[in-house]
């Protein structure tokens, strides 16, 4: 099955209504070996890209990962990235923050991480937390230290998106490319997968009392979702809605939206001028006596 990436992109403008988009998809490979092939060809080619991106050292690119507890975030990037040099990469997870970082506006923390020019940075989870779990639990508001007359229904979610868009165009302007995937997971899925990490020892470690408290609040995440994508795909730092019910699946999807981004910024190998040629002929000649 050919990927087509556009199927999974969430068009700019967009109301997005989450049971309209699949969690499960026909697999996009025919058998375990092909998945294998398919998912090194890709490692591959990323692996040759990251390269050239690295040593043109003239764009940065973000990849952005939000899912509910289970989706596969961990699994894909770790698959996925797995050819890339750990010089040009860096992962970042975002968690509870800090007494530091509260005293920071909400874009403050993950702004320091941002990736430089020739590398890549990854996040897992974001700054979108600020408008997912905050909003299902805007308790967490009052930790914020924000001005009494900020939390004021949706005036605060509103804000919110239009300075996470605002920061994304700027970062778009001065050459850093986003884009975001949210592993659309099913809540049936995730359910099987809590009690696989019951039943396997060497996976208990990932599962908590908190993670089922939170399924508890299932349709208010839907419902923060949706209308954060709708908020915030743009056509400079777009969303894509990847079915995740199929870990294998959707790590090749993910893989293919990545290369299309690699693909697209047209780098090549920085060109050696006439004065670089002539220090490079010295050294040679210095080499060979």
């Amino acid at each position: 099955m050919k990927i087509n990436t556009k199927d999974f992109r969430v068009q700019e403008g967009k109301k997005v209504t989450l049971e309209k988009w699949p969690t499960l998809v026909t697999p996009v490979y025919n058998s375990k070996k092909d998945y294998k092939d398919i998912l090194q060809k890709q490692v591959e080619e990323l692996s040759a890209l990251q390269r050239i991106h690295y040593a043109s050292n003239s764009c940065a690119v973000l990849l952005i990962f939000q899912a509910m507890d289970a989706a596969g975030k961990d699994g894909a990037i770790r698959h996925v990235m797995s050819g890339v040099n750990p010089q040009g990469c860096q992962v970042f997870s975002f968690k509870h923050p800090s007494a530091e970082e509260l005293d920071h506006d909400f874009l403050w923390r993950t702004t320091r991480s941002l990736p430089e020019r020739g590398r890549i940075g990854i996040f897992n989870r974001s700054y979108y937390e600020e408008v997912l779990i905050v909003r299902v639990h805007p308790e967490i508001l009052c930790s914020q230290k924000l001005p009494d007359k900020l939390p004021n229904g949706k005036t605060v979610w509103q804000d919110r998106y239009r300075s996470i868009v605002d920061l994304e165009n700027h970062l778009y302007r001065n050459n850093t490319r986003i884009i975001k995937f949210f592993l659309h997971l099913s809540e049936e899925e995730q359910r099987k997968r809590f009690l696989a990490r019951i039943d396997d020892p060497d996976k208990n470690w990932k599962f908590s009392l908190n993670d089922i408290k939170e399924r508890k609040f299932w349709k208010q995440y839907m419902q923060a979702y949706e209308d954060c994508l709708s908020a915030t795909s743009t056509a400079a730092s777009p969303w894509y809605v990847v079915p995740a019910d199929d870990k294998k699946s959707a790590r090749l999807i993910i893989s293919e939206i990545i290369l299309e981004l690699f693909n697209g910024l047209k780098m090549t190998y920085p060109k050696c001028g006439a004065k670089r040629r002539r220090e490079l002929d010295l050294i040679r000649n210095t080499l060979v006596k």
